[in-house]
């Protein structure tokens, strides 16, 4: 597959990004909290950001970005400029945090209406998750589709939770219980952009959750869309890049079964 100037780069600096974490997972960190006690950045956060920043100004100065750390570098994400680069350096920060080996470097390149590139690399698993708009779905350069699942009652999902849980502890709890009464196996992997990037691999049937950031989700829309799947609001709304909000990505076989388990439930 001939990929774009965009995915490449995304290739590139995840890669290089997700080499740094891995080099830097069982050493002592810098643990501080931002935006609460529960939601905690590290030292590599904040340098695998700024490389990834670097590494993509110097190849696209035109463009924008919208990065976990450091929020947008323009004043208005909406129309100013056409291009955003949309980064999570390490989405998984309190697994990273206490050695768990589950975390991703998370990087897409965004217009406000679609994702164009979406990348999404698992340093520890070397799994290097690759998506361009139009051209299919990939892991580690084989392609990717979405499970074939067409029961809701016989589908694997995932979930997370916000770190604000306990400001709005049932709008995250009820939608859980409507599938854990159904007896659904769920996992709570820690991090967003892999559970999507499951999903667009078939390891997981459907993914949920309240509220997600751009840079949380963004690569992997893109992901579980080439790969043959659907992403919308609980809603049923149609999922923008650049807004934060609920998700739900599914094979599309169970998708209006999922909305049909959470709607009445989060407005």
């Amino acid at each position: 597959m001939t990929f774009s100037d965009f995915t490449k780069s995304a290739i590139e600096i995840a890669t290089q990004a997700g080499s740094f974490l891995k080099n830097s997972f069982a050493k002592p960190h810098q643990i501080s909290s931002k935006e609460g006690k529960k939601n905690l950045v590290t030292e590599c956060d904040i340098f695998s950001e700024n490389l990834i920043i670097s590494f993509l100004q110097n190849r696209f100065p035109s463009h924008g970005f919208l990065a976990e750390e450091q929020g947008s570098r323009n004043p208005n994400p909406e129309t100013d400029p056409e291009i955003f680069w949309v980064i999570d350096p390490l989405d998984g920060t309190v697994n990273f945090a206490y050695q768990i080996p589950i975390f991703t470097v998370s990087i897409a390149a965004c217009t406000k209406e679609k994702v164009l590139t979406g990348v999404i690399f698992q340093p520890m698993s070397g799994e290097l998750f690759i998506a361009e708009h139009g051209k299919g779905a990939f892991l580690n350069n084989a392609p990717i589709h979405v499970s074939k699942e067409t029961s809701l009652d016989e589908a694997f999902l995932a979930t997370g939770f916000p770190y604000n849980i306990q400001d709005r502890p049932a709008e995250c709890i009820d939608p859980l219980l409507s599938f854990l009464r159904r007896g659904l196996h769920i996992r709570r992997l820690g991090s967003a952009a892999l559970d999507l990037a499951y999903v667009a691999a078939g390891r997981f049937d459907a993914f949920f959750e309240i509220e997600l950031q751009p840079w949380d989700m963004a690569a992997g829309m893109l992901l579980v869309q080439e790969a043959g799947g659907v992403i919308s609001s609980y809603e049923g709304k149609a999922r923008l890049p650049l807004h934060s909000g609920s998700i739900v990505a599914s094979n599309a076989h169970i998708h209006q079964n999922m909305l049909n388990s959470v709607q009445g439930i989060y407005t």
